[in-house]
């Protein structure tokens, strides 16, 4: 095990992506305000990295104070533009299993992100996979508080250089700003959201 730095993990490495979208791929200019994506991340060392274990309370247990930094850190990113959507992904380095990526991404984790971005009703969409250092990744992006609000079904696209290395995991959350540039395809309006059961 290598040394705690934060919280009880090893993390070897924080990054922050930021992406400003302000006209589409035909150049029409955005619809108000461009879109910021923010993906926050963190390569953490795997305790269970290269063995079996049928619990995995040393990811679990003490992740709502990683939460919390995801939480710290989008906030400063956003710059105080209101976060509409997220999403959360896991990168699992080669020694370790695919749950214990998803170890890290459970709602421990994720109620003090949900909290810092203004609270969420809907569930928060996921995905991850094994992969070597440099894989990139899709982070599904879905409105926080509705997710039949189609305008804010989305992508977020990261690669981290040198990272997940085999003894890692590459914990992920994304978020956007608004929905698509031109959404323009129906269904429940953002505005219109009834904000009682996640969905609508």
């Amino acid at each position: 095990m290598r040394d705690p730095n934060f919280e009880g993990y090893h993390i070897r490495k924080w990054f922050t992506y930021i992406e400003d979208t302000l006209a589409t791929e035909t150049g029409a200019l955005a619809d108000g305000e461009p879109v910021r994506k923010i993906v926050i991340a963190a390569a953490i060392h795997n305790p269970y990295a290269g063995r079996y274990s049928e619990s995995l309370d040393e990811i679990v247990g003490r992740s709502a104070a990683l939460g919390l930094e995801f939480g710290r850190r989008v906030k400063s990113a956003a710059e105080g533009r209101p976060i509409e959507s997220y999403g959360k992904a896991c990168l699992v380095g080669a020694n370790g299993e695919y749950e214990h990526g998803n170890a890290f991404l459970t709602q421990v984790f994720a109620d003090p992100v949900r909290e810092a971005v203004g609270g969420g009703l809907s569930w928060v969409p996921s995905t991850g996979k094994r992969a070597a250092p440099g894989t990139s990744i899709d982070v599904p992006l879905a409105h926080k508080d509705a997710l039949y609000v189609r305008s804010h079904y989305d992508t977020v696209t990261v690669t981290f250089t040198d990272a997940p290395a085999p003894d890692e995991v590459v914990a992920i959350f994304a978020f956007a700003t608004r929905g698509r540039l031109h959404a323009r395809l129906g269904g429940l309006a953002a505005g219109a959201i009834e904000g009682r059961d996640g969905l609508r």
